[in-house]
């Protein structure tokens, strides 16, 4: 046998002792049990306590193995990755523990009567009755803002990122960061202002205006991040042919940045659905089906679930209305951010 075999049987001395690839899953059914244990020693009901408990106790337990084993520099970075995962888990477990109680609780009611039926004849503490005049008012008012919010949007950004220079465009960033904190009931205050000034009645055309003022910000931040993603070799190639600046945004810069722009939009229209305060201030609730967003009370999903719930105190077909329309509500949102992301994929430059 030669040297060079020989050599390569022989262990490597570069290499440390690791531990197994199945140690998290061990240290952590550990954590777990040794976290109820304590648990039901010290009498905790809260699961929130013992879940705590087991990610600490699981963190403790991976730097203590892994100094052991490894050494403490391959132990600070598995608590990192410890770390991580406990984050992760605390922020899955209670959204999927709201997704599985509301589509336990929403599925009582939802079939196709309640989804084509309205409230009209049929009194918040009966049994019966459906979203349909609700679903009708949010499509309209959530179209209506995306009209209106995701051009003037995308125009800003455009405007920001070509074109903004010196104190105008320091301005219209700085009120466009103040815009995407305003709570959303300052924006239904100030269309109420304006149609108290006018003597005009509630319409969800208003409530149309509030959520596209709420739109605006989010899709002007979105879209200005994706135009800054766009090689600026791809502007100078096209501007020393001399297509002029407007033609090359309008064919270089926006189609290569037009599925993250239209991600962004998605998800602006995924944040104004779920808004109750304007449309509660401004479009006031309608039982009955009303198709012109220009005249009249509208019914909107949110406002449906928050009228619902407030008279749950005495009905349980109410209270099974409001688990159901916040059933639509987010299958709805889910349905935008699945469009969202295959209209990316799919516009993705190759």
């Amino acid at each position: 046998m030669s040297h060079a075999a020989i050599a390569d049987k022989r262990p490597s001395s570069l290499r440390g002792a690791s531990l197994p690839k199945w140690t998290p899953w061990a240290i952590a059914a550990g954590s777990v049990a040794l976290g109820l244990g304590i648990s039901a020693a010290a009498g905790l009901d809260s699961k929130i306590q013992w879940a705590l408990m087991a990610g600490v106790l699981f963190v403790v337990g991976t730097y203590a193995i892994a100094a052991r084993v490894e050494g403490r520099r391959q132990a600070k970075d598995r608590v990192a990755t410890s770390f991580v995962w406990v984050a992760f888990l605390l922020a899955v477990i209670p959204l999927l523990s709201l997704v599985w109680a509301t589509v336990q609780r929403g599925l009582k009611v939802l079939d196709v009567y309640f989804l084509t039926h309205s409230m009209g004849v049929v009194a918040d503490f009966e049994a019966g009755g459906g979203i349909y005049h609700a679903i009708i008012g949010s499509l309209e008012q959530v179209g209506l803002a995306t009209l209106i919010g995701a051009p003037i949007g995308v125009l800003t950004a455009i405007y920001l990122v070509e074109y903004g220079r010196g104190n105008l465009a320091r301005a219209v960033t700085f009120f466009v960061d103040v815009m995407t904190g305003i709570p959303s009931i300052v924006a239904g205050l100030f269309i109420l202002s304006l149609m108290l000034m006018w003597d005009m009645q509630p319409f969800g055309f208003a409530g149309s205006l509030a959520l596209a003022i709420l739109m605006m910000p989010v899709v002007v931040r979105s879209t200005e991040e994706m135009l800054k993603l766009v090689p600026n070799e791809l502007r100078e190639a096209s501007l020393a042919l001399g297509v002029p600046k407007w033609r090359t945004i309008l064919k270089v810069v926006l189609p290569t940045s037009i599925g993250g722009i239209t991600t962004g939009i998605m998800l602006a229209i995924a944040r104004i659905a779920g808004e109750t305060a304007p449309v509660l201030l401004l479009v006031f609730g309608n039982p009955f089906i009303n198709n012109n967003p220009f005249e009249g009370a509208q019914a909107s999903l949110p406002l449906f679930i928050y009228q619902q719930y407030s008279q749950s105190a005495g009905s349980t077909a109410a209270y099974d209305r409001a688990w159901a329309a916040s059933l639509t509500l987010i299958a709805f949102v889910m349905i935008l951010n699945l469009a969202a992301r295959g209209i990316a994929r799919w516009k993705a430059p190759r």
